[in-house]
């Protein structure tokens, strides 16, 4: 790429940043997720309705708790009533989708399946942060580079420029144009640091929602219980959430959730 293509390159992409910046905002519905217990013995507790179920010792109490990006969020008790120690892992808590008339419903990816799907693994979801944190930093890296580019071209190029205009007015849009080319520099550099900033924030709250909300793998003995949020992937045309708690050779135990989709307002951008 030459000064000149680069300096339209410059351009083109400060013309796009002006109109995304030129928008005003309004509001738009979007949609948010719900799920309410419909099975076990449910109950109304601090306005919200809260169910509990039991096999062989074994008893879970849940209600839902809100949605939470990717997921939807259950707040699970477990209780070990047994006369022994069991283990208590959230990724044994999994679902399988199913629609208005509860028909199972079936997997996209292979339809010869149910659509099942396990919830989130505190363990693991917390090393994806890691790795999250890591991918962003080297985007960062990249992204510095190549305003260096930028920058190093358009000064090649407003240089190599300035003596080569006939007219004052082909000097004054010479000049013109390479201001705007260091402003969309700026913009963009401007933009690179925000998304970061934004995107290690997010995976902070990741990062504290799996160390310190969500239910942890542990072993309970007997007469104990423990609490925590249990994170389930979004099935977005479901009607209803056949979630199933297993405690290997122990016990199953089923909670059954209808789940809505509620519109609320939102703000969006509308160009003016």
């Amino acid at each position: 790429m030459n000064y000149f293509s680069c300096l339209r390159y410059i351009l083109a992409a400060t013309i796009l940043i002006g109109s995304l910046s030129s928008c005003a905002p309004t509001v738009s519905p979007t949609t948010t997720y719900r799920l309410e217990p419909v099975s076990g013995d449910v109950a109304m507790i601090d306005g919200r309705p809260v169910t509990k179920a039991q096999q062989h010792g074994v008893g879970v109490v849940a209600s839902f708790e809100r949605e939470d990006m990717e997921f939807v969020t259950l707040d699970i008790e477990v209780k070990n009533q047994t006369d022994h120690p069991i283990v208590v892992n959230p990724a044994d808590f999994r679902f399988v989708a199913l629609g208005a008339s509860q028909d199972t419903l079936t997997d996209p990816i292979n339809q010869s399946l149910a659509l099942e799907r396990l919830a989130a693994n505190p363990s693991y979801e917390a090393g994806r942060v890691k790795m999250k944190r890591k991918q962003e930093e080297k985007r960062l890296k990249r992204a510095k580079v190549f305003n260096t580019v930028l920058m190093v071209a358009a000064i090649a190029s407003d240089v190599s420029s300035s003596g080569n205009s006939r007219t004052y007015r082909e000097f004054a849009n010479k000049q013109a144009a390479h201001y705007a080319a260091y402003q969309g520099i700026a913009i963009k550099r401007a933009i690179d640091y925000g998304t970061f900033a934004n995107r290690m924030q997010q995976y902070d709250y990741e990062e504290y929602r799996w160390r310190e909300l969500a239910l942890k793998e542990n072993t309970l003995a007997a007469g104990e219980s423990v609490r925590g949020f249990v994170y389930l992937p979004k099935v977005a045309n479901a009607s209803f959430l056949a979630l199933t708690y297993n405690v290997p050779e122990i016990a199953s135990v089923p909670i059954l959730f209808k789940q809505e989709q509620v519109k609320q307002n939102r703000t969006k951008r509308k160009r003016h």
